[in-house]
Formats: structure tokens, sequence, C-alpha cells
């Protein structure tokens, strides 16, 4: 009889143990993983239940739940929601979710892992469910700024403070109004979200991040200029030959500058410097045939090509390609051939030269609270690379200077203020609408924001628009907001 209890006693501690070991298995690492899966009907229904937590921007409230007071008890509302839609995204419990509000899921709806005190708590206490508040870094100010100076141009916006990496700014337009995705009516929500899909513009697409990708253009040439200064062969004032037309090695294919003349008004040398400063297509295209597309490609890197990013979003990669022949890397290196990049990208690349060649990881969320108050998760600023030396940041920071105050980029102009920019004027092909493009940093000797603005579809302009005339205005407003602000 010992024996039998012994063995029952064996199999039920057994068992004990079994349950103890997946319970917290589950509890501790899968549950973030569980609540994120769609085929979680049970996440699906505390959704519903669930006061979803608020996002903020500074003291504005751009996301939160309000009481129905029908069957699904809560609905998401966002107050300014064509103004941040880049930013929220859309959240409803049946038809799914984009932006801040699927990123941050776990954390708004409180079944994150880190709510787990938090929720035994409540659970003891008898508080009703409640999600957590997500602070995110834009200042409305500046985002206000960005979103009224691209106006009804399509395109996008971003502004980084390049000390932090923290997102001041993030508008991508055509945008849309986030309220009508979220609310309880599936059939009227499925019929706006279908709406929306066959919308001209593809307002759902953030532009800042993800889409189908732009060539940067010129502005690329700060990159390739990194990748030149780095070698320590070539200086600013390192003198490149200085031909009005230039013809790719091996190849018909024929390269001019902008105006089809000399670059920088004449002579038989150029100086990089001032080949950034007025944007000359043919003396970079020689510079980076010179330096070969692994150099380029290691630089671009460095910046984020190429590269996974989360911001917590997820962000499509910039490509710098992988394999490029002689005549591809001389297109490169005025940002064509088959570069391509996020506005996101390019203010990384003015952010990491603003701050001396380190290069921030680019964020969006400040912090994370608990209904409590309690800080559950906040943001530190890291270095995601170290870009280049200080010294090579200087002088491309300089060419950039000199491309405002006297160059291709005057539009950027601030006076009384020292700013540091680059256009880009990038093709698509034959007849097709140019996409126009502006980064930069301000002030260029105490940066405190940097900034990318791209322009699609020529501004309607089509083959008559550049960087200068409709991109570099709106980054002037989005930089005058914070060194107003």
């Amino acid at each position: 009889m010992k024996k039998e209890m012994k063995r029952v006693s064996v199999v039920v501690l057994a068992m004990f143990v079994a349950l103890f070991i997946s319970t917290s298995v589950i509890q501790v690492f899968q549950a973030d993983s569980l609540a994120a899966d769609p085929r979680n009907s049970r996440t699906l229904y505390d959704s519903y239940r669930t006061e979803r937590g608020p996002i903020l921007a500074g003291d504005t409230v751009i996301a939160q739940s309000v009481a129905t007071g029908d069957r699904y008890a809560f609905e998401r509302q966002y107050p300014e929601g064509e103004l941040y839609s880049a930013v929220t995204g859309y959240f409803n419990p049946t038809q799914g979710s984009s932006g801040v509000e699927r990123s941050m899921n776990d954390l708004l709806s409180g079944t994150s892992n880190l709510q787990f005190l938090d929720e035994i708590n409540r659970i003891i206490s008898g508080q009703p469910p409640k999600g957590a508040a997500v602070q995110v870094t834009i200042d409305p100010a500046v985002q206000q700024a960005a979103y009224d100076a691209l106006g009804d141009l399509q395109g996008s916006v971003v502004a980084i403070e390049p000390s932090t990496g923290r997102i001041l700014a993030m508008v991508s337009k055509p945008t849309y109004n986030p309220n009508a995705l979220s609310g309880n009516d599936s059939t009227e929500v499925i019929s706006n979200y279908n709406t929306l899909l066959e919308a001209d513009g593809d307002p759902l697409i953030n532009r800042t991040i993800s889409g189908d990708l732009n060539p940067p253009g010129s502005t690329f040439k700060l990159v390739v200029a990194t990748a030149a200064f780095e070698t320590g062969d070539y200086a600013p004032e390192t003198q490149l030959p200085n031909p009005s037309s230039y013809t790719l090695p091996g190849t018909n294919t024929t390269v001019y500058n902008s105006g089809r003349g000399q670059c920088g008004g004449g002579g038989d040398t150029v100086s990089i410097s001032d080949a950034i400063r007025y944007s000359c297509n043919i003396p970079m295209a020689e510079l980076g045939i010179k330096l070969g597309d692994d150099l380029i490609r290691e630089a671009a890197e460095r910046y984020g090509f190429n590269e996974d990013l989360s911001i917590p979003m997820a962000v499509e990669k910039s490509v710098y390609p992988q394999v490029l022949d002689t005549p591809q890397t001389g297109l490169s290196a005025f940002g064509q051939s088959d570069v391509r990049a996020t506005p996101l990208e390019m203010a990384m690349v003015s952010a990491g030269i603003a701050n001396d060649g380190e290069l921030m990881k680019p964020g969006l969320i400040d912090e994370v609270t608990g209904r409590n108050l309690e800080v559950l998760q906040s943001f530190e600023p890291s270095v995601l690379e170290t870009t280049s030396s200080a010294d090579t940041a200087d002088a491309v920071t300089q060419a950039m200077v000199a491309s405002v105050s006297s160059g291709a980029a005057t539009n950027a102009t601030i006076d009384g203020v020292s700013v540091a920019g680059k256009t880009g004027t990038a093709e698509n092909g034959t007849g097709d609408p140019y996409t126009l493009w502006f980064t930069g940093f301000a002030p260029a000797d105490d940066p405190q924001v940097a900034v990318a603005v791209v322009i699609e579809d020529g501004g309607g302009r089509g083959q008559d628009g550049s960087g200068n005339a409709l991109a570099a205005p709106v980054a002037k407003k989005v930089l005058e907001a914070v060194l107003n602000g």
C-alpha cells in the first residue's frame, strides 16, 4: 500500500511540476507572441472589453478609447486623425491595425509580460482591465508644421533630433482619417477600407518608412562624399575632371549635369565640395567609379542602407544594390541606378552627419506608463552606427552649408541661421515625373533637427520641378518650427 501511495505521490508531483513549468513558459516567454497571434480569439474578445491605453504626443491625446455603451464597450477614436495617421495607424478588433497601434499592441491592450503584476493587482482589487499609455516622441508643433508645409503634395516628411534619434515629425500624404477604420460597425469599416485601397495615391501607405521606395537622387551624394573622405585619399578640395557630358565606361549612356553645362560655371576641374554645392552629376559619377561600389556600399550600410530597422514599426529596407558594374556604380553615385531610400533613411544620413558621425538609433516611443503611472518602458538613446570620423562629418557639413547659402539648395535658407542641406531631383524613367528631395539639418554648428522631405509625382510639375523649388521650402518650414519652438 505504501509503495502504491508513493507512486501516486510521485505522479502527482510530476504532474504539478509539469504544469508549473508549462504555465511559467507560457506566461514568461510566450505571452507576447500568443497575444499577437491573429488566430488567438481570446485576445480578440479581450480587446473588446479592455479600455485600450491612449497614445500621446506631448500633452496632446492622438488616440484614445471611449465608452460606447453597446456590447463592444469601447471604440477607438483619433482626435486629430489625419494629422497623426502615419504615427498612430488605426486599430479595429476585427479588421486589423497599423502604426503604433499595431507595433505597441500588447502594451496598449494590457497583455504584455511587463503588465503581469499589474494584471494580478487588477484582478485582486477588482478593477476593470486597462492598457498602458504610450508617449511618442512626436512634437505636435513640428508635426503640424510638416503637415501644413506639405499641403496637397504627395510625399512625406521626417524630422529627427540628431543627438538622440527621437523622431519629431512623421507625415505622409495623401493621408486618411483612421476614425473611418476604428468603428464597431464591421460592414461600414470594410467599406471604408476598400474605398481607401482604391483611392488615388494609396493613402494607407506610410511613405515615411515604406511603400514603393524612390531613388534618392543627389541627396545620395552625401553618402558618396562620406565614402571618399573616409579613405583619406580624397578631401573637399580634391579636383575632378569637369566636362559638360560624360559617357559611362563601356556604354552609350551619357551623363549630364543639371542644365547640361560644366559644373560650377566652368573650368577644367571642379572640387568635390563644389560638386556637392552645385549638385553636379558628372564629377560625382567619376568619383563613384574611382571609389568602386564596395566602398560606397560600406558607407551606405553604415548609414542604415540594406539593414533591418524598427522604430518600433518595421521600416522597409533602403537599398544600395549588392552587385553593380562600373556604369551602374557611376549612376549610383548620384542616387540613380537601383538605389532606393525611405525618407527616414535620408533623414538618418543628415542626422549622422549632424552628430559628428555618430548615427543614433531612430525611435518613435518616449515612454510607456501603466495604470498607476509606473514606467513600464522608456526610450534610451543609443548609437546605431559610427558612420564616419568627426572630421569627415565636418567636411560634408561644410559642403552642405555652401549648397544652402550659395548653391543648389538656396530655398532652405533661414535668416540668421546656418543651414546644411542637399537637394535631389531623381529621375524615374523616360517621360516620368521626377522625385524631389531635400535633406539637411540646422543650425549647422549646433544641430537641433535633421529633416528629409520627399515629394513624389514631380509635385504636379512632371519633369519641370526640382528639389530646391518644392522640397527645400517644406524642409525650411519644419526646421523653423523646431528652432522657433
